[in-house]
C-alpha cells in the first residue's frame, strides 16, 4: 500500500535562500521526506499562485533526498489565510475533489505547515473524515542531532489509545451513576436506558421526553439531567421547572411566554415568563399533556424557532432554551382525541424514556431503601438504620404482592421518613416495621377494601389458587393484561396499548391477534373481561 502526504506549502520555514546553506536549517516538506523508516511514494503540495517558484525548488530539492517520492502540485488560494471560513471552504472543496482510495493507499495529512487556522482546518477535516487518513506533525531534530527531524503520526481513532477510552468509558460510568443518584440499580432494562439517556444529555441538546407513572422520578431524573450538562458545560442558564397541570387560562399563557403591562386587568407590571427566564438554561415542562392547544401551538414555535410573543406585546422576543418534558399520560392517545397536538408531539418525543415504577424494578427495592435511609440520616443529622429482622421483615412486604407502590418512590420516601422519625436510639425495630406496614395497606386500600393489586381478581376469572402456582412477576403481567382489556372496547385498542413500541418494528400489525394469543393461554377470552 502506498503511503501518501498531503501538505501545505511553508512559505517561510520551507524558503531558506537558493544556496546551498537552505540545507543546513530544518524545512517541514524537506525533512518530511528525509526519513529512513517513513517512505512518502507521493506528496499533495498545495500552495497559492504567489509561491510557484518555491514550490519549484522544494520539488527539486526532495527530488535529491528521495527520488521514491513524486510531488503533485495543486493551485489552492485561500485569499485570507487567516479566515477561518474561508481556508475551511477552500479544504474542503479540495477534498471532495480529490479522488481518494483508501483501499490501495494510506493518507498522511501534514499540519506542520501553513497558518494555525489553516491547521485547525486540516485537523477538523481529517476528523470528519473529509481527509481519510491519519495526521502527521512533525518538528526539528534536538540540538546536537545529525537528524533530519523529528514526525509523529496521530491516528485520530480515539478508541485505540487505551488511556483516552479508558477516561472516556470513566466519564460515562460517572455520568451514568450520577443520573441514577448514585444508586446501584439492578434492573437491566433501566440501565440500559440510563446509559443511553447521559449519552444523550452529552451529546444533544435536542428536546427529550419523560414518561411514567406518578412518583417514578420524571422531576429528580430532569434535574440530573440539568446538572449533569451544566458540569460538561452544555449550559449557561439555570433550570427552570414548571408544572403544567397549575396552569390556565390566561394565567398559562402569561406564566410561559410572559405578558406586557396592561396586557390584561391585572397585568400592573411587565412578566418575562418561564420560557424567557430559562433562556441559555433548561426548561422543564411537568404534565405537558396538561397545556391548552393555544399553549401547544405556542411552545411549538418557540421550540423550532426560539422566538414567540409574550401576551400583549407588539414583536417577538428571543429564548434559546433546552427542553424536557414530562407525563404520566399516553400522549399519542391524546393527539388521536384530538386534545394533544400531533406536530408538538413529533418535535418533543425525538427522545423518549419511560421511567419504570417502583414495581416494574422491584429487584431495585432493597438499593433504594438504602438511598433514602442515607438520605433522611444526612438530612436529620443522625444515623438511622434496620435491625436485621427488621430489614428482612420490610424487604418481604415489599416484594410481596401485597405492596402495590401505588405512588411508587414517593411512598418509599415517606415510609422510611416515618420510620425514621419514630426510630428510637437510630434503630427501626420489628415493631417498627409492623405499624409501617399496616398504615401502607391501610393506604392502598380501595374504598370497596380491596388492595390495589387484588383489583384484578386473577383467582376470580382463573379459579381459587391460581395465583398460587404463578411467579409473581407472571401475575403482575397477567392483571396488566387483564387491566387494560377490561379499559378496551376493542382488542386492536389494546393491542395497540400493550406493543405500543414492538408493533412500530412488525411487518404486519396484527394487534388483535397478538392479545387473543396471550389470552389463550391462560384460557382467557376478551369479550368476558371488556363486559367486565
Amino acid at each position: 500500500m502506498k503511503t501518501v502526504a498531503i501538505s501545505i506549502l511553508g512559505t517561510s520555514k520551507d524558503r531558506r535562500g537558493k544556496g546551498d546553506k537552505r540545507w543546513d536549517k530544518w524545512r517541514p516538506n524537506i525533512s518530511m521526506c528525509q526519513h529512513d523508516d517513513l517512505l512518502i511514494d507521493r506528496l499533495e503540495l498545495l500552495f497559492d499562485n504567489h509561491s510557484k517558484s518555491l514550490a519549484d525548488q522544494v520539488t527539486e530539492d526532495i527530488a535529491r533526498v528521495s527520488p521514491e517520492t513524486h510531488v503533485v502540485h495543486h493551485r489552492v488560494n485561500f485569499g485570507d489565510p487567516w479566515d477561518f471560513e474561508s481556508v475551511y471552504s477552500t479544504l474542503l472543496d479540495f477534498a471532495r475533489a480529490y479522488a481518494f482510495t483508501p483501499d490501495l493507499e494510506q493518507y498522511l495529512v501534514h499540519i506542520t505547515t501553513g497558518t494555525h487556522v489553516a491547521q485547525i482546518c486540516l485537523y477538523l477535516l481529517t476528523e470528519a473524515g473529509y481527509f481519510p487518513g491519519r495526521l502527521l506533525q512533525t518538528s526539528p531534530a534536538h540540538k546536537q542531532s545529525d537528524l533530519p527531524g523529528q514526525y509523529q503520526i496521530i491516528d485520530l481513532d480515539l478508541s485505540k489509545y487505551d488511556q483516552i477510552a479508558s477516561r472516556f468509558q470513566r466519564e460515562h460510568q460517572e455520568g451514568t451513576t450520577y443520573l441514577k443518584g448514585g444508586i446501584e440499580t439492578n434492573n437491566l432494562a433501566f440501565n440500559r436506558m440510563i446509559e443511553q439517556l447521559e449519552q444523550v444529555s452529552i451529546r444533544s441538546d435536542a428536546p427529550i421526553l419523560i414518561t411514567g407513572p406518578t412518583g417514578a422520578g420524571k422531576s429528580q431524573l430532569a434535574q440530573r439531567v440539568f446538572e449533569l450538562r451544566k458540569q460538561r458545560g452544555k449550559l449557561e442558564g439555570g433550570l427552570v421547572a414548571v408544572n403544567c397541570a397549575t396552569l390556565r387560562g390566561e394565567n398559562a399563557m402569561s406564566a410561559l411566554f410572559g405578558h406586557r403591562k396592561g396586557a390584561f386587568t391585572g397585568a400592573v407590571t411587565h412578566r418575562p415568563g418561564l420560557l424567557m427566564e430559562a433562556d441559555k438554561g433548561l426548561l422543564f415542562l411537568d404534565e405537558i399533556g396538561e397545556l391548552g392547544l393555544d399553549e401547544q401551538a405556542m411552545l411549538l414555535r418557540a421550540i423550532e424557532h426560539k422566538r414567540f410573543m409574550p401576551f400583549g406585546a407588539d414583536h417577538e422576543v428571543n429564548s434559546h432554551f433546552q427542553l424536557i418534558t414530562g407525563t404520566n399520560r399516553d400522549l399519542v392517545q391524546l393527539s388521536r382525541e384530538g386534545k394533544f397536538r400531533a406536530d408538538l408531539l413529533a418535535r418533543i418525543d425525538l427522545w423518549t424514556y419511560r421511567l419504570p415504577s417502583l414495581r416494574e424494578r422491584i429487584e431495585d427495592l432493597e438499593a433504594n431503601i438504602d438511598f433514602e435511609l442515607e438520605a433522611f440520616s444526612t438530612k436529620s443529622g443522625h444515623l438511622i438504620s434496620f435491625n436485621k429482622a427488621a430489614r428482612e421483615k420490610y424487604l418481604c412486604f415489599g416484594r410481596s404482592a401485597e405492596a402495590s407502590w401505588s405512588a411508587n418512590f414517593r411512598d418509599l420516601n415517606a415510609s422510611i421518613l416515618r420510620m425514621g422519625t419514630l426510630a428510637d436510639g437510630g434503630r427501626i425495630t420489628i415493631q417498627g416495621v409492623e405499624e409501617e406496614i399496616q398504615r401502607l395497606c391501610l393506604k392502598w386500600q380501595s374504598p370497596q377494601g380491596e388492595s390495589a393489586l387484588t383489583l384484578t381478581p386473577i383467582d376470580a376469572l382463573l379459579g381459587p389458587g391460581s395465583c398460587d402456582t404463578m411467579d409473581f412477576y407472571e401475575q403482575i403481567k397477567l392483571a396488566g393484561l387483564i387491566r387494560v382489556c377490561e379499559e378496551s372496547s376493542t382488542m386492536a385498542e389494546a393491542g395497540r396499548k400493550l406493543f405500543q413500541v414492538s408493533r412500530a418494528t412488525k411487518k404486519s400489525n396484527n394487534d388483535s391477534h397478538r392479545v387473543r394469543q396471550l389470552l389463550e393461554k391462560y384460557g382467557l377470552k376478551f369479550e368476558q373481561l371488556s363486559k367486565a
